[in-house]
């Protein structure tokens, strides 16, 4: 069995790990942290939990629990744990870090875009980028994981065939984002309280929001120079789905099944991601609560362009279930292992 430590279980991820890794047949969660409710039952915390999971919230001490673990899955806000991981706790066990603090290769970057100090910046470029269906082979040998942001997920498997066959024009791109209210974290915040945002959508972080330089990195990577995009999210008054819609310029002209033979063959062989029929767009209602991202598409002959649906569970395949995908990878079991509902319908 994988003894696993959850640091930070009581948030909406950490939850969401709970409840994927204690069904998960391989794994023996032997550690959840909180720093709100050390010493209480997890069932006390959340009721959905009575009776069937009770483990109590220990303190959040990663020297002791790595000693113990041999995996742990860091589910805290930025800045935390680039001061709590360190190269000695790597060399005890494995660590999957759910934030954002080594998704970005350049400190400087980082710290420009997150306004704090990152604190173990000799451990980035060690750091595996964990977008399992780009870099399997790179996370199959990792020891830290960085478990990609949940707009950066969606964003980057919508546009990775168009970038590695150089189909588009790269400044060109616009990916327009909603996300359900989840995706802001279970912190007290007036813009997501029920009354702030129910009947109401919103764009937030227009140009500047924290995700852009990540799917910027990754897109770079992709097509083999610096992308720069135009990222806009909106806030949608439903709990948890993202939708992505990502427009580019074709460089030459294409049909639609040109296109789409090109996705075909990036992830045909991809359990997790499921490419649409000609005709249906993806909706957030058919990945509600699995770890699929499904992707539509439709060429606009008319302006050259392809326009790019892709659609995840921003706390599934966007956060706790990418998590445990990469987990599957680094210990050699199947990647569907303990990820294999299908979605919540009606939800």
């Amino acid at each position: 069995m994988i003894k696993v430590g959850i640091i930070g279980a009581t948030g909406y991820v950490g939850t969401e790990l709970v409840r994927l890794l204690r069904s998960h047949k391989e794994v023996e969660i032997k550690y959840i942290t909180s720093q709100s409710y050390i010493g209480q039952k997890y069932d006390s915390i959340y009721e959905n939990f009575r009776d069937v999971f009770q483990i109590e919230c220990s303190e959040q001490d990663l020297e002791k629990i790595a000693e113990e673990v041999d995996v742990m899955f860091i589910a805290l806000p930025h800045g935390i744990a680039s001061k709590e991981i360190t190269a000695s706790i790597l060399e005890k066990c494995k660590v999957i870090d759910l934030g954002a603090d080594y998704r970005l290769k350049n400190q400087d970057v980082y710290e420009e875009w997150y306004n704090t100090n990152h604190l173990s910046p000799e451990l980035l470029e060690e750091a595996v980028y964990g977008l399992c269906e780009i870099n399997r082979e790179e996370i199959k040998k990792a020891r830290l994981i960085a478990n990609p942001g949940c707009y950066p997920t969606s964003s980057t498997l919508s546009l990775a065939p168009l970038l590695k066959e150089d189909l588009i024009e790269k400044d060109s791109i616009i990916i327009d984002a909603k996300s359900g209210v989840t995706g802001a974290g279970r912190s007290l915040n007036l813009g997501t309280h029920y009354t702030e945002c129910n009947e109401s959508i919103k764009a937030y972080g227009v140009a500047s929001h924290r995700h852009t330089p990540e799917i910027e990195e990754q897109l770079s990577y992709l097509g083999e120079e610096e992308v720069y995009i135009n990222f806009t999210p909106h806030l949608v008054p439903m709990n948890r789905g993202i939708l992505t819609t990502s427009y580019a310029k074709l460089k030459e002209k294409l049909s639609y099944k040109d296109v789409k033979s090109i996705y075909e063959k990036y992830y045909k062989d991809e359990y997790f991601v499921r490419l649409t029929k000609e005709g249906i767009l993806p909706e957030t209602k058919w990945v509600k609560g699995s770890n699929f991202c499904d992707i539509g598409l439709k060429v606009d002959e008319r302006t050259g362009r392809v326009i790019v649906i892709g659609a995840i569970d921003n706390m599934i395949k966007g956060a706790a279930g990418q998590a445990v995908q990469n987990m599957n990878i680094l210990f050699n079991l199947d990647e569907k292992t303990g990820l294999d509902d299908v979605s919540i319908f009606p939800g």
